[in-house]
């Protein structure tokens, strides 16, 4: 059992001083982990509607005649609404809070699933990615909204790590499973399938979430465990304001997080979309063994998101680590990594482009939960959904280009070599931004 910090000890204690590091926290209930879960479910349900795409990929193009460059419009069409939205969806989160925005935005992406199962045509699948985007935009910022009233500064990593690797975990099983399910039944199927996932976080997130306020089943210890561990307060009279948008945007610590998260964000989307192409088309590997060998880099992914990413953050800073300096060894370190996406440009060989493409994502994956902390650690008093909003439409930014750049890339040199240094290049200016624009995790000042 991790030791409780200092500060929270004189208030928390239940028992002798003695016996304060393995008392106390016995004694704090966890209700605050069941809705890490239920959020990172929610995360876990978006990704299998996002990667649904790239799965169906060659039954699209069989059944519509989709070339590569329409097939990179069409994954980049989600991330349209979804970009121009994450503004828009923090300013909503911040001004009428977590559980409204959410309950909508769900009731939204439900209704795009089961449009998409049922289009006739590419103009009908672009409608449905399109509404799919509207309502998957306000995801993250909510998460990253929700994690810092739930929970105390240490315990964040893990909590925000929670929910970012079911986006990798999604990729993990969500490949293989749709896979198999349009090996028997068609790529429709894989679009309903999603679409009955998505009314069931629906009614679990209609049932179980509440601001901890709000919430009867939190108890008076841990609502005290949490307020004091350093959780963003529930500002009635700030939400009602509205957030600082454009205080924030002159601030050079957004913009450095921004620039570094955006290129992960690229090499996430590259390997999101086109992984089993590239499997397929340049290094041989038939369709359905290409689903199952997507699922290796995105379980290692899994695990570096939640052990080095959540777990070892949080246990370092509990044993007295600097929380700045863990924080940007990993996110630097962990981005530094990711460069290895640039040896899968050599690999002739399915098991070397897998290892090298693992070393990447794991890398970035380790660095994504420490990204999503940051907002709630720095932003000012309910404006944490926007901090996150400015920070995932930069990332959607990304998302839209790597898709259609890559598209463009491999139609004109026959190779996904090139596509993989364009990636390179971008995260080489995601560590510069990191090092020379966010600096060290300080929180930006209240406005005037």
């Amino acid at each position: 059992m991790r030791p409780l910090p200092e500060s929270l000890a004189p208030t928390l204690s239940m028992t002798t001083i003695d016996d304060k590091t393995t008392g106390v926290l016995r004694n704090v209930p966890r209700r605050r982990w069941a809705i890490s879960l239920l959020l990172g479910f929610g995360v876990l349900v978006n990704y299998f509607d996002r990667v649904n795409l790239s799965v169906s990929r060659d039954a699209l193009q069989a059944s519509f005649g989709i070339s590569a460059v329409m097939f990179g419009y069409l994954s980049s069409f989600y991330n349209v609404p979804y970009a121009m939205l994450q503004v828009p969806s923090g300013l909503l989160l911040d001004r009428f809070g977590v559980r409204r925005v959410g309950i909508i935005s769900t009731m939204i992406w439900s209704v795009a699933s089961f449009a998409a199962a049922v289009s006739t045509g590419i103009t009908a699948l672009f409608g449905a990615r399109f509404l799919l985007g509207i309502g998957e935009a306000p995801t993250f910022p909510a998460n990253a909204k929700a994690t810092g009233y739930w929970f105390p500064k240490d315990e964040r990593s893990l909590a925000t790590a929670m929910f970012d690797a079911a986006a990798k975990f999604s990729s993990a099983i969500g490949v293989p499973l749709l896979g198999l399910l349009l090996f028997h039944f068609g790529w429709r199927w894989n679009f309903a399938a999603t679409g009955l996932i998505s009314l069931l976080y629906l009614a679990l997130f209609y049932r179980f979430y509440r601001n901890p306020s709000e919430d009867k089943l939190l108890s008076p210890a841990e609502r005290d465990f949490i307020a004091r561990g350093g959780a963003q307060p529930e500002d009635r009279v700030h939400a009602a304001k509205g957030a600082p948008l454009l205080y924030l945007l002159g601030r050079r610590k957004v913009w450095g997080l921004a620039l570094g998260s955006a290129s992960y964000n690229y090499t996430f989307y590259l390997l999101l979309t086109w992984l089993p192409s590239y499997l397929s088309t340049a290094l041989g590997v038939d369709l359905l063994h290409s689903a199952l060998y997507t699922s290796v880099p995105w379980v290692f992914a899994t695990v570096t998101d939640l052990v080095v990413g959540g777990w070892l953050v949080d246990a370092l800073i509990q044993r007295g680590w600097s929380s700045s300096r863990v924080r940007q060894v990993v996110l630097i370190g962990g981005t530094a990594f990711g460069l290895g996406i640039l040896g899968a440009a050599r690999a002739h060989t399915p098991v070397m482009a897998l290892l090298w493409i693992s070393i990447s994502i794991g890398g970035l994956s380790a660095a994504s939960p420490v990204v999503w902390s940051i907002p709630s650690l720095i932003a000012p008093r309910e404006s944490v959904g926007t901090l996150g909003g400015i920070l995932n439409c930069c990332n959607q930014v990304a998302g839209i280009a790597a898709p259609i750049v890559t598209g463009y890339v491999v139609q004109a040199t026959h190779s996904f070599s090139w596509a993989f240094v364009v990636a390179t290049v971008f995260l080489f200016g995601g560590i510069a931004g990191y090092v020379f624009l966010l600096g060290r995790m300080e929180p930006i000042p209240e406005p005037a």
